[in-house]
């Protein structure tokens, strides 16, 4: 561990950064703060550019959110260069918190926050600070923080109880104008998030519906569509060939497509067989 610790908060709301700034300066005077922002994108950017031992982040913020967050900067980070930051996510939802980090590694806080709780959270981030002195314990590290984001995010869930999908209502722009049409489900190759549209994609054809994807999601079969990626879902049975770069990283070609698809290191373990 650093002989001076530091960190990074990710709080949209100014009073409460501000106020976990103080209390983490009563509760952990060692800790320093490198830098405070207000939105999910501004945290992965920041927190590749210092890279901090400890990431604060607030689950509620604008565009990306804090598990959002974390996932991109999982995907990008280092382990090479620096473990990965020890993760403590703020909520104001008692709830939410219970059901989806009780049963995690991963701490968390609920605001405001209250100086027993966070004395706590400090003992345990220090702990797992300690721990990361073994060279060796830094990928075996981003393993566990990939494995409990996965499970925060509920990749791999149940299937959903809904009626199965089978045609979506997508649009197709040509040079006669933008046409409706219904799409069948078994044609879909892969979907990919695209702004405010979500891309079909078939063997032959683009079209874009406005459902989000983590809606689409709760529609489809798990086992016949897999995502490898925060805004990419794929038909299982269209992945042609998995390529690993010198990076480690991944990428599938699908067939009927000529485009190659990045794989997250979040869905990494989904190909390890291969």
């Amino acid at each position: 561990m650093n002989a001076t610790p530091t960190a990074l908060i990710a709080e949209d709301e100014p009073l409460l950064a501000q106020a976990l700034q103080a209390e983490l300066a009563q509760a952990w005077p060692e800790l320093r703060v490198l830098a405070v922002v207000g939105d999910g994108a501004s945290a992965v950017s920041e927190a590749l550019r210092l890279v901090p031992d400890v990431l604060f982040f607030d689950i509620r913020m604008p565009g990306m959110n804090g598990l959002e967050a974390a996932v991109a900067l999982a995907d990008e980070w280092d382990t090479a260069a620096k473990p990965f930051p020890s993760l403590v996510f703020a909520t104001a939802y008692d709830q939410y918190a219970l059901q989806a980090f009780e049963a995690q590694a991963v701490d968390y806080l609920l605001k405001p926050v209250q100086s027993a709780r966070l004395a706590k959270t400090v003992a345990k981030v220090q702990a797992a600070l300690a721990q990361r002195v073994v060279a060796s314990a830094s990928l075996a590290q981003m393993e566990v923080t990939l494995s409990q984001l996965r499970a925060l995010l509920g990749a791999g869930g149940a299937v959903s109880a809904a009626a199965p999908l089978q045609l979506l209502q997508a649009s197709s722009t040509t040079a006669a104008g933008t046409t409706i049409r219904m799409v069948p489900l078994a044609e879909v190759v892969y979907f990919e998030a695209a702004d405010k549209y979500l891309r079909v994609l078939t063997s032959k054809q683009e079209h874009l519906i406005r459902t989000p994807l983590k809606d689409l999601l709760a529609q489809l079969d798990m086992h016949s569509f897999w995502q490898i990626h925060r805004g990419t879902v794929v038909r299982a049975s269209e992945i042609e060939s998995v390529l690993r770069d010198e990076s480690g990283k991944l990428s599938l070609s699908l067939r009927g497509r000529t485009e190659r698809l990045a794989v997250s290191r979040l869905y990494a373990h989904l190909f390890r067989a291969m």
